[in-house]
């Protein structure tokens, strides 16, 4: 089994570490989420990202419960989507997250999206400071954010949040918004790593890369996000390949790899831009 590093996500009582390569389950439906996480739990995946956009919230839980690995091994995290922000609206959403799961205390809560034009992220990241305090979460955390929605949310509530997962790969490489991350204590953790397409996977750069460790794309790419300090959640329902992007985390890329890497960003965006997505 690969040896997988941990990230450090601060909270008012202490960090607490998540799996740095974890299983993300997004567009699985939820009659085939069970076998993917299984598999993903068999193969030595111990952090399972999912949303309540997603709609596999109870086959996630459903698999947890019935699996041999002990819940406090496993990191679960899921999301309050674009029509449940404020106040009521977070609360009701999180208890039917909480119910779906089948879980009394959730690893990770995000805000899924800003939605600048509703304009009530930071009544939802109270009350997700309120979850937390209470018990009922235990880390807090935010998706899709933009540099000016995470400053607003530590101006008004003076509390930053411990994980920003955001679209990013080698195409997509987010360089200004990591380093903003990396000034306040925010964790960056990528979706959609492997740009959810072929592009990436078969960019010459990345396939000589891979090439010169014995391994596949894919797994160049997952082991270029840990070697940069990313939590990384590449979505799989395929057993072989879910094992195969478990193996990435005994994948050492040199510098000058790093480099080669660094070299391809070009802004390339799969998902909508954060500053203009208001989709409920």
């Amino acid at each position: 089994m690969p040896t997988v590093s941990t990230t450090a996500l601060a909270t008012p009582t202490g960090p607490v570490d998540v799996p740095s390569l974890g299983f993300g389950v997004w567009q699985v439906p939820d009659d085939e989420v069970r076998p993917a996480v299984a598999a993903a739990l068999d193969a030595g995946y111990r952090h399972i990202d999912t949303a309540r956009l997603y709609g596999n919230e109870r086959g996630v839980g459903a698999t947890i419960a019935d699996s041999d690995v002990a819940r406090e091994d496993i990191v679960v995290t899921t999301k309050v989507w674009n029509d449940d922000h404020g106040r009521d609206a977070t609360l009701r959403a999180f208890d039917g997250s909480m119910d779906r799961l089948g879980l009394d205390v959730l690893d990770l809560l995000l805000i899924h999206w800003p939605v600048p034009a509703q304009d009530r992220y930071v009544e939802t990241w109270r009350t997700f400071q309120e979850l937390r305090d209470a018990g009922r979460v235990r880390v807090i955390g935010t998706s899709n954010f933009h540099p000016a929605h995470l400053q607003r949310l530590f101006d008004e509530t003076g509390e930053w949040p411990a994980i920003n997962q955001v679209e990013l790969h080698p195409y997509l490489q987010q360089k200004e918004l990591r380093a903003f991350h990396d000034q306040h204590g925010v964790v960056t953790e990528a979706w959609s790593p492997l740009a959810s397409g072929k592009q990436v996977l078969e960019d010459e750069v990345v396939r000589a890369v891979a090439a010169a460790h014995g391994v596949t794309p894919a797994q160049a790419v997952i082991a270029w996000h840990l070697a940069i300090g990313n939590v990384v959640i590449p979505k799989s329902v395929t057993p072989s390949r879910i094992v195969e992007n478990l193996a990435a985390a005994d994948v050492t890329l040199t510098e000058d790899d790093l480099e080669r890497l660094a070299a391809l960003d070009r802004g390339f965006r799969t998902g909508p831009d954060p500053d203009t997505f208001n989709q409920a």
